[in-house]
């Protein structure tokens, strides 16, 4: 990934270059033990590339950041009529705590990371090199 941002009201809340823009979309039913998950996942993923030219190394082996927004609305159901049913995602008390969670354990890891702000209408930018766009999904381990 090249580089990413969010903004609110036209003010920039975060901003990265060269790593991950995380859309962090938390279910029904995760918890903890789903954010370790992707936390172990995510920082050891083998994405980036090598002198090579081969996808070969991590988001810490780069030196690279995260850009973490919370996003509810990747828990579409799409399934049935034309309008989209986010009952599958967590309540916002529950959301916000493993968003939180999610950021901590990154840092913990020496992960820079950047965010927007929970629960707030946010203008996100990505500008993928490649593009290289992954789904990782906890309840596939």
């Amino acid at each position: 990934m090249s580089r990413g941002n969010v903004s609110i009201d036209g003010e920039t809340t975060g901003a990265i270059r060269q790593g991950f823009v995380v859309l962090l979309g938390v279910a029904e039913g995760d918890e903890q033990a789903d954010a370790e998950y992707l936390v172990e996942k995510i920082s050891n993923l083998r994405v980036f590339e090598d002198p090579g030219g081969k996808m070969n190394l991590s988001i810490g082996d780069i030196g690279g950041s995260m850009l973490v927004i919370s996003q509810f609305t990747l828990l579409a159901d799409c399934r049935k009529g034309r309008r989209p049913s986010f009952v599958g995602a967590a309540g916002q008390e529950t959301a916000n705590e493993l968003y939180t969670y999610f950021i901590q354990q990154m840092q913990a890891r020496q992960i820079p990371v950047e965010t927007g702000r929970f629960g707030a209408r946010m203008t996100v930018s990505i500008e993928n090199d490649g593009p290289v766009t992954i789904i990782i999904d906890s309840r596939d381990k």
